[in-house]
């Protein structure tokens, strides 16, 4: 196993349980499992808007690290036998 596959399968594991995590940090737009998990009812708990903005900028830097990840291992995957 080369070192870079292992570090990328390293990254594309903690960059899946952060993303999960924050996907469910974010704010509940009503309807769905967020209210069926109380998120219909903390809306003066919420986060304010600079918050939430920031929580979207990082978890979609986080989305885009995962996705380069991805299609890393799979050329590293495609192309080790040649």
């Amino acid at each position: 196993m080369d070192i870079l596959e292992l570090v990328l399968q390293v990254l594309l594991g903690i960059t899946s349980l952060l993303l999960t995590l924050l996907i469910l940090l974010h704010k509940g737009r009503g309807g769905g499992l967020s209210d069926m998990f109380g998120g219909g009812m903390s809306s003066a708990m919420g986060s304010s808007g600079l918050a939430e903005r920031n929580l979207n900028r990082f978890t979609i830097v986080l989305a885009l690290v995962w996705f380069v990840a991805i299609v890393a291992l799979g050329l590293i995957t495609k192309f080790q036998g040649i």
